[in-house]
């Protein structure tokens, strides 16, 4: 799920675990056992032919990395509405491809980072490095409709209007500014999107990606999804199950039920996370960061921190530092270990500026490592992507839009704001404080129908899940096990990464390219996770 600020919050098991694989084949090959195009697409979309060239400077937000220089490029033309062809309106989607190494490819593995609406066509280069997967699979990535280089849509730059109100603040006077803030950006992104829109849901990206298949000439499609992505690929199942070869669902929503109670598990997530993980990891480190020898002294730091900056927010050249600044600049980092030693720098040059005792030299170095860090886009978000800067504005607007666009999502101000003050109450601030912001509530179009997600005639897919996530709680992704008929989970213990697969643990990649490659479906199992960073001067 999406990277977090303050105003752009949405809020958003089972059995025993057994070690070993079971010596079945998923989806075993069977091109030619249907008709390629068997959804009846219009000749005008499933006969065009993918323009695959290598990709230019513009058609990507950054270079490839070493390892992926050869990704190459395409659009396709899609209808703006499935479900009126005739109209003859298209949208462009853009998608990329890295080339199977060993040849012609046998299989087309596409994947998807999450958001949900996050751009992807970058996103095969996550995968470069997965040797066995891509000898013999080409390795397939997409802006979805409405982001990226596909067709856009926008909120007008709405989203992140009143990120400086304070949600600890409870005022009544205060929440119903920041709930007049969500109206006005809610209000924006329906009119900014006109007609568009409201057919930024999954339903139509499902039904994109199927014509994706044709084109690439596959009876099935391999897939590997990535949170907000496992709620893609658990709906294309649902729409397509004699297309889905072998499916991996990576930091999984709780795609069998609503956005909104799949959502709902982030407070606890995310809290867990900063409690359990990361302030035990900054007081171990106490000798390098002086934060405190304890994760409660840690804590105590970071709230003296920020009620210092309830009083006097830091102004850096016209940038105001703000407790709410503070806070949601936090959640982003806490999806990878790898960003621990960023955050725990950052928490200690907030510290400096906030310190009168501090040199002049300090301070100064203090605001040049908080002005990169508030620019950051090198954190992981809540999906394993980094977003352009150019993106944002266009992928703020998808990810409100694809939620309120398939709800149901109850509630209305009085009860978001009861909400939030029961995670308050619960000792869950960190996220729980602005769980008022809501867009949803304020939501016009009536919401598309969403189908029984159960698994019900679906392949054997993978979950890959690790117990401390914070964007895609463990609970969450064990009751979509539960009520996934055949899929499978990996638990990963002693691990809170958001995203596994392809992040450097031996172990989960091969029992996934075991199953990706070689069709070898695992039994439930546990898997040790990787241990947390040693930082710099320790």
């Amino acid at each position: 799920m999406k990277r977090l600020r303050t105003a752009v919050v949405i809020p958003m098991v089972a059995g025993g675990l057994l070690a070993g694989v079971t010596p079945a084949l998923a989806a075993p090959a069977a091109a030619g056992a249907q008709p390629l195009n068997s959804t009846n697409i219009p000749a005008q979309y499933a006969d065009q032919v993918l323009n695959w060239h290598t990709c230019t400077g513009d058609e990507l937000p950054t270079a490839p990395p070493p390892g992926a220089e050869g990704i190459e490029c395409a659009t396709y033309r899609t209808p703006r509405n499935w479900d009126r062809t005739g109209d003859k309106i298209d949208l462009t989607i853009a998608v990329s491809r890295l080339k199977a190494t060993g040849g012609e490819a046998t299989a087309s593995v596409i994947t998807n980072p999450g958001g949900p609406g996050a751009p992807g066509r970058s996103f095969p280069t996550r995968l470069r490095n997965q040797t066995k997967l891509r000898a013999s699979q080409e390795v397939v990535g997409f802006d979805p409709r409405g982001t990226g280089k596909s067709t856009n849509i926008t909120c007008g730059g709405a989203i992140g209007t009143g990120g400086d109100l304070d949600p600890r603040d409870r005022s009544k006077p205060n929440l119903n500014l920041i709930l007049d803030a969500t109206k006005y950006a809610a209000d924006s992104c329906q009119v900014k999107s006109g007609e568009l829109g409201p057919l930024i849901n999954t339903y139509q990206t499902t039904r994109d990606i199927d014509l994706l298949r044709v084109l690439l000439k596959r009876d099935k499609i391999n897939w590997v999804g990535y949170s907000a992505g496992t709620w893609m690929g658990a709906h294309y199942a649902t729409h397509f199950p004699t297309r889905v070869g072998r499916f991996v669902l990576d930091s999984a929503t709780e795609f069998t039920t609503t956005w909104q109670k799949s959502f709902d598990w982030q407070p606890l997530g995310f809290e867990r996370r900063w409690r359990q993980d990361f302030l035990p990891w900054l007081a171990k480190y106490d000798s390098v960061y002086h934060w405190g020898s304890t994760g409660e002294a840690a804590r105590q730091t970071y709230e003296q921190v920020r009620a210092s900056l309830t009083q006097n927010p830091v102004e850096l050249d016209g940038e105001k530092v703000s407790a709410a600044k503070f806070d949601s600049t936090i959640p982003g980092y806490l999806y990878a270990k790898r960003n621990f030693p960023v955050l725990a720098e950052y928490l200690v040059a907030v510290r400096t500026l906030t310190e009168g005792s501090a040199t002049a030299e300090q301070k100064s170095a203090a605001v040049q490592k908080v002005k990169a860090e508030q620019s950051s886009k090198d954190v992981i978000g809540p999906q394993p992507l980094m977003v352009p800067t150019d993106y944002d504005d266009a992928y703020d607007a998808s990810f409100w839009s694809i939620p309120c666009n398939e709800g149901p999502w109850t509630g209305n101000r009085s009860s978001v704001i009861k909400q939030s003050q029961k995670l308050i109450d619960q000792d869950l601030p960190l996220l729980g404080a602005g769980w008022l912001i809501q867009p949803c509530i304020f939501w016009k179009n009536k919401p598309i129908a969403l189908p029984k997600v159960n698994g019900q005639g679906v392949p054997p897919v993978v979950i890959v899940q690790s117990v401390h996530d914070p964007a895609t709680p463990l609970e969450g992704a064990q009751r979509a096990h539960q009520a996934f008929a055949n899929s499978r989970m990996l638990t990963v213990t002693d691990e809170g990464d958001h995203g596994i697969y392809a992040g450097g643990n031996a172990p989960v990649d091969k029992v996934v390219e075991d199953y990706l490659v070689d069709g070898v479906v695992p039994n439930d199992q546990s898997l040790p996770g990787l241990p947390l960073p040693v930082p710099p001067g320790a």
